[in-house]
């Protein structure tokens, strides 16, 4: 399949109509108080689709559970033209903000549709405009949709949901001129005060809308490489998808996945293990901001009876939740844990969360099984597939939590480091005697005693720098058995895939060195993802949810750059490694805007295309300055890795 979207000016997609062109999408937009899964798309006629299912997470509905946040499905025409002609699409953009441009005689609609960045609304402005010679008489929309719900379904009684017109409903307009008419998607609090939007608060929410989007695409974590745009502009939207996704509730910022069923709640895998060690990099901004708030709930539930980890807190902090037992959700938030305070690199907040770093390895360290590898009841797919009674994964996270652990521990001066390094070298052996293993004919890893089929989560050692198996553990990767055009199955000879997994993969095999079969699976992916029939982010799974565009698959994306690409991996306060793996036709590339020990640096590798010497030269922004002077690291032959102390 051929690319349905283009790139233009670097962050901006584009598709241009064809006549004859049936197609549809959806992709999903956040605010601090409302999220927005758009479906869009045109007729064979050229007539747009349009249908908002709209998300109020910090309204609540009984049961006050999971999938308690309030959402009404709007399926009206929307904003624009009720003349009884067609209506034909010409061209829709994408850029955190989804612009459509029709057609109507002599009259062009431009549409652009966006969340508010903290009211609880879901905007559709349009702006039609005479393109003719002589003065035409409109009519717009007036949607009628909306309800009162009972006061019996809501945590605050009933709440009001509506569609709100903004602007003229019927205007004469002369040649060249244009009229602005908007449809504002809300809701509210039935005790709560109506509010009214003009048009000039209308056109300030829009550029409101749009300077978020500009930060999280051209003023926050860049990356630059030289051949192909594809690369960075998924790069920058991820980043964009990944943090966009905050609520404010209750209980303070929410980092969420969405999807339309996951508001105002924290999973130990989706907002921890994915999304924590890129949002270390992003201090400052409100992904940083929650998910520290979500390492102290998580805090909350330490106890001295055994109990796990919840697999989620819901409800706005309210409540929590368990899927089908343990599912290794405190080898989770300890690998994720270990590794943003590294980033962070603050002595106080580390003191302030150690302590659950410190309960989830001695959890982990309680439930060893006699060969000496963690158990839990499942994975992160919650028993969707079997897992044994000992996954990979759930040992594999432990180790690297190990790893980060004694780090730590020399940081802070504290006494366990000698402790967790035994371990983590103890779990790395017991590793690869409990779980290495022949399987359909790969010299890789079984996912747990008794699986005689490959697992797309053999992936997982890759990522926490086990090598050992890595030759044949790629090789099984990218085989038919697992590999499709959509990334990895779950399992072998079954359609489902997770892009979760996929992700890891990519981020594994780059880390392994296997830069050239990494970088064509990445391109591959990566062009299906941003250019291909459903755009413009990863996706969670399909069968399952219909690849809704959750949030942390994008960071996981991040990640394959920021860890895989340039192999960042903290060592201490201020201290990393750096690993690059320049592919074979790139001799540079750049991440600009990283942050770790609260300072600000770009990090840009070079290699010379005679000596093929190379270098990472590393800047540090100071002050008012833009950078301090840059230090240069040389990689001697022979070397992968240098390593970097941030003054």
């Amino acid at each position: 399949m051929g690319d349905r979207w283009r790139i233009e000016g670097g962050s901006e997609l584009v598709w241009d109509v064809e006549v004859g062109e049936a197609h549809e999408d959806h992709m999903e937009m956040s605010g601090e108080r409302v999220s927005a899964i758009v479906r869009y798309g045109v007729s064979e006629e050229g007539e747009l689709s349009l249908s908002r299912h709209v998300v109020w997470p910090s309204l609540r509905t009984i049961p006050n559970d999971t999938h308690g946040s309030l959402s009404f499905v709007f399926t009206g025409p929307g904003s624009g033209l009720a003349t009884g002609e067609k209506d034909v699409v010409q061209q829709f953009r994408l850029r955190g903000i989804i612009y459509v441009e029709s057609i109507c005689g002599s009259l062009k609609t431009s549409r652009w549709l966006f969340p508010s960045i903290d009211k609880p609304i879901y905007f559709e402005l349009a702006i039609i405009e005479n393109t003719g010679n002589v003065s035409l008489p409109i009519k717009t929309l007036v949607p009628s949709e909306g309800t009162i719900t009972s006061a019996l379904k809501g945590l605050d009684g009933s709440y009001v949901i509506d569609a709100l017109p903004i602007a003229t409903n019927k205007v004469d307009l002369p040649p060249g001129d244009h009229a602005l008419h908007a449809i504002a998607y809300r809701a509210r609090r039935s005790s709560e005060m109506e509010e009214y939007l003009d048009s000039d608060e209308l056109m300030a929410e829009l550029d409101r809308r749009r300077a978020l989007v500009s930060n999280s695409l051209e003023g926050s974590l860049q990356f630059d490489c030289p051949t192909d745009d594809i690369l960075p502009v998924l790069f920058r939207f991820s980043q964009l998808r990944a943090t966009e996704s905050v609520f404010r509730t209750r209980n303070g910022l929410m980092h969420s996945p969405g999807g339309g069923a996951y508001y105002a709640a924290v999973w130990a895998n989706d907002q921890a293990e994915y999304a924590a060690p890129m949002f270390a990099l992003l201090q400052g901004s409100n992904a940083y901001e929650a998910t520290v708030n979500m390492f102290r709930m998580y805090k909350k539930f330490m106890n001295d009876t055994d109990q796990h980890l919840p697999s989620s807190i819901i409800a706005e902090g309210t409540d929590h939740f368990s899927a089908n037992g343990d599912r290794g959700d405190g080898s989770m938030v300890a690998y994720a844990l270990g590794r943003f305070l590294l980033l962070r690199g603050d002595v106080e907040l580390a003191e302030e969360l150690f302590p659950l770093l410190e309960w989830c390895l001695e959890f982990c360290n309680r439930h060893l099984n006699p060969q000496g590898v963690v158990t839990s009841n499942t994975d992160e797919l919650e028993g969707r597939f079997p897992t044994g009674t000992a996954n990979l994964c759930t040992s594999a996270l432990t180790y690297d939590a190990l790893v980060s652990a004694k780090m730590l521990c020399d940081e802070l001066g504290k006494p366990s480091a000698s402790i967790y390094q035994k371990r983590s070298e103890s779990l790395m052996k017991n590793i690869e005697s409990y779980f290495g293993a022949q399987v359909e004919g790969f010299d890789t890893y079984r996912y747990f005693d008794g699986c005689t089929v490959l697992r797309s989560w053999i992936c997982i050692p890759l990522t926490m720098g086990i090598f050992e198996r890595a030759s044949g553990t790629v090789d099984a990767l990218f085989s038919k058995q697992l590999w499709t055009a959509d990334g990895l199955r779950t399992t072998s000879g079954n359609p489902t895939f997770w892009d979760r997994a996929t992700l890891n993969c990519l981020r594994g095999v780059y880390a392994s060195g296997d830069v050239e079969r990494a970088h064509e699976h990445f391109l591959a992916y990566s062009r299906r993802r941003l250019l291909g029939s459903h755009v413009p982010y990863p996706v969670e799974a399909y069968p399952e949810g219909n690849e809704r565009h959750l949030s942390a698959e994008s960071a996981l994306y991040c990640r394959v750059v920021i860890e895989g690409i340039f192999g960042l991996r903290p060592t201490g306060f201020g201290k990393l490694t750096c690993t690059p793996r320049l592919p074979p036709h790139w001799n540079s590339m750049s991440l600009r805007g990283l942050q770790a020990r609260a300072t600000t640096f770009d990090l840009t590798v070079n290699r010379d295309e005679s000596s093929k010497e190379v270098t990472v030269q590393v800047a540090q922004r100071t002050g008012d300055k833009d950078e301090s002077p840059t230090k240069v690291y040389r990689l001697e032959p022979m070397e992968e890795s240098i390593s970097i102390t941030l003054t």
